[in-house]
């Protein structure tokens, strides 16, 4: 081990930190813990390392001193900036004796058997976590920092953690959700689809997706026949899997699903009503009387996930399957992240009560609640009108680039085979027959474009797999017609 880390390992990231010096204090810990540093190690002199990242001095100077603080350094007379016998990796070696032999994490142990009845999943959306390195990133569900109010993001934060909030927000809340987020779901957000429910018939979840798995995780069983979209939203698939679940997929007709396919000994049916994912198409209002009135008549339940209902800039959306609902069989799953950003997981469940209490209780064995200080934050966003001038400019945004979008795709040979008829963010296209999409992604990867092959959409895709999804609310309106110009050049008709 070398005397002295060198300032050649200490690199600047981006995305560590929004400030110079929290960039600089994450480079500087991780080549400590990268390098395992022993402590005693110097660190390169202020000067010097200035002088190799092109920052000032008086950066370094602050940065080395907030990390003496934190007990990752620590000075000495005549000798600088040292690794500090405080540092993490340090106390963590100093406790001796390792772990398993081999000296893996866990290496003795046969994981293999362990987890061998855990199933995994077989269906998942990869994306690139680099993705806004891309020119051209068509995917699904990222947001675009330019059309957010980070000021007002940041004035409800700091209401949030004033002091008048602090102690509240700072207990264990044991399981009970933020008052003021309830109260502007059940006065604002569900009236907006037609759905009026109290508040003990209202769950805040970590975005849908976690409003999915409890739901599943209550209402599926062995003995009880699911039935949802083919094709359609993967996870659905796979939370019934993980339920042990008997599932039939049936293929989207027209509108979507429909109801007089629906097999004999149905018990529960998950929908996109409003925008099927991953094709758009919206369930006509018959079919969703109807399948209403076949769930009252054969006595099972529906998950209706409402997901993006705020995307709607084209049309008015269709009313929600729950608004119908006038026997308690439609669980509706509700969700901030896809309007606001993915990173926020702020949903919710809305259901009969019993069903919400035993469900607060399956999450309580996972977590007490969602982070009380995002809930507050985003009700303070909501009750003080940002949330309304936010889906203003971003309809605005997203109708600017479907336009642009489907201009762009018409002077290609490609197809689109679906689009949400009243918006939306994405649109399902069909390629030429012979070209599999999961390969036509990897050659456009090399061109700097990003798409989302089809198959993961599909329970039995077929062979090849011709379609995909272009999202299209995190790339540049100008940037969408020479990405499309090159998945047209790649995938001739």
């Amino acid at each position: 081990m070398p005397n002295r880390i060198p300032p050649e390992i200490i690199l600047l990231r981006d995305n560590d930190a929004p400030t110079l010096q929290g960039r600089l204090a994450a480079a500087i810990v991780r080549a400590i813990l990268e390098s395992r540093a022993p402590p005693g190690v110097r660190l390169p002199s202020s000067r010097g390392l200035a002088d190799a990242l092109g920052v000032s001095r008086m950066t370094v100077t602050l940065v080395y001193q907030e990390l003496v603080s934190q007990g990752y350094l620590e000075t000495a007379p005549r000798s600088g900036v040292m690794v500090a016998a405080t540092v993490p990796h340090g106390r963590l070696r100093a406790q001796g004796g390792g772990g398993a032999a081999g000296g893996g994490v866990g290496a003795g142990v046969d994981w293999e058997g362990w987890l061998a009845h855990v199933p995994q999943r077989q269906r998942v959306i990869r994306k690139p976590a680099n993705w806004r390195d891309y020119r051209y990133p068509f995917i699904y569900g990222q947001a675009d920092p330019a059309l957010f109010d980070h000021h007002a993001w940041r004035d409800c934060a700091r209401r949030a953690w004033g002091t008048r909030d602090f102690a509240e927000l700072a207990a264990d809340q044991y399981g009970v959700d933020d008052a003021l987020l309830i109260d502007y779901i059940c006065s604002n957000s569900l009236p907006r689809r037609g759905i009026q429910a109290r508040p003990d018939e209202v769950l805040v979840t970590l975005g849908a997706q976690n409003a999915l798995f409890l739901a599943i995780e209550l209402l599926a069983r062995p003995d009880r026949l699911a039935v949802t979209e083919e094709p359609g939203y993967p996870d659905f698939a796979e939370a019934l899997r993980r339920a042990q679940s008997p599932t039939t997929f049936l293929p989207l007709r027209g509108g979507g699903l429909d109801p007089a396919d629906l097999p004999p000994g149905t018990r529960l049916v998950i929908v996109t009503p409003s925008h099927n994912i991953p094709t758009g198409a919206t369930m006509p209002l018959d079919r969703r009387r109807q399948l209403l009135a076949r769930a009252a008549a054969e006595d099972f339940l529906i998950i209706e996930d409402d997901y993006d209902f705020e995307m709607s800039y084209l049309a008015p959306p269709a009313p929600a399957l729950k608004s119908l609902d006038r026997a308690g069989r439609v669980i509706y799953i509700g969700s901030f992240s896809k309007a606001l950003f993915p990173g926020l997981r702020i949903g919710y469940m809305v259901a009969p009560a019993p069903l919400i209490a035993r469900a607060r209780d399956l999450r309580a064995i996972m977590l007490r609640h969602p982070p009380a200080h995002l809930q507050r934050i985003t009700a303070y966003f909501l009750a003080q009108g940002h949330y309304d001038a936010h889906i203003v400019r971003l309809r605005q945004a997203l109708k600017a680039r479907r336009q642009v979008l489907e201009e762009a795709i018409s002077r290609t040979s490609l197809v689109i085979a679906g689009a949400a008829a009243s918006g939306g963010s994405s649109v399902w296209i069909r390629g030429a027959p012979d070209v599999d999409s999961a390969d036509l992604a990897r050659r456009l990867r090399v061109e700097s474009v990003l798409i989302e092959p089809g198959h993961v959409f599909f329970e039995t895709p077929p062979e090849p797999c011709p379609f995909f999804r272009l999202g299209y609310s995190s790339i540049n309106e100008a940037a969408i017609p020479e990405g499309i110009r090159i998945i047209g050049r790649m995938n001739p008709g």
